[in-house]
């Protein structure tokens, strides 16, 4: 599989995630970042039209090459510049409290351990920085939540890692983080796959 996750998928998720619905939850997601922003899973730069005038500058963490390479096309049209500057959200290479903002798009339910990747982010925020964030995740109802995760461990290697089951706003909670503003609802399409998580959370 790993020629799917590396060639293909990357493609995959350039084409269906760049329009309708998921580009207006990341256009929310993306209000009010500001000054030094640090967006992990940037993929093919889906998000750089939404960045606000207030952003300075963002350092991408991504670890494919193909959607780094996809990104290409639309960093001319990014508002602020943007490095690439890690491959491995659970591992970042920056000094404590060196970002003001952090941004993830449906990224937390990709990462292997994600309570070490949200430990780093708090970390390498600032007193009072936010991370922003719009990820698909656990539901409420017990009935979905059966399904996803009885779907989970074949949809996870079909989709490089993707979890349907990942409760995030506890996993944040659990990280340390405020989870200061927060919605979550069913988007279209199968409950199990369209449960979302859109808001806010910030390191005290």
């Amino acid at each position: 599989m790993r020629w799917w996750d590396e060639r293909i998928l990357p493609r995959l998720v350039d084409r269906v995630c760049a329009f309708g619905a998921l580009d207006e939850l990341r256009r929310s997601a993306c209000e009010g970042l500001h000054g030094r922003v640090l967006e992990i899973g940037f993929g093919s730069g889906l998000n750089v039209v939404h960045y606000p005038a207030a952003v300075t500058d963002v350092v991408a963490v991504e670890p494919s090459d193909v959607a780094w390479h996809l990104a290409e096309r639309r960093l001319d049209r990014a508002s602020a510049p943007v490095t690439r500057g890690g491959l491995d959200g659970q591992r970042l290479p920056f000094p404590d409290a060196s970002f003001d903002s952090a941004l993830s798009t449906f990224t937390l339910c990709t990462i292997p351990d994600l309570a070490a990747a949200l430990a780093e982010v708090r970390r390498v925020l600032k007193p009072g920085g936010e991370l922003h964030f719009v990820e698909h995740g656990l539901a409420p109802q017990p009935g979905v939540q059966r399904w996803q995760q009885r779907i989970t461990p074949l949809w996870s290697r079909a989709a490089g890692g993707c979890h349907l089951d990942r409760p995030i706003q506890d996993q944040l909670e659990e990280a340390g983080l405020e989870v200061t503003e927060i919605e979550r609802f069913f988007g279209t399409g199968p409950k199990p796959f369209t449960f979302f998580y859109l808001g806010h959370a910030t390191r005290s």
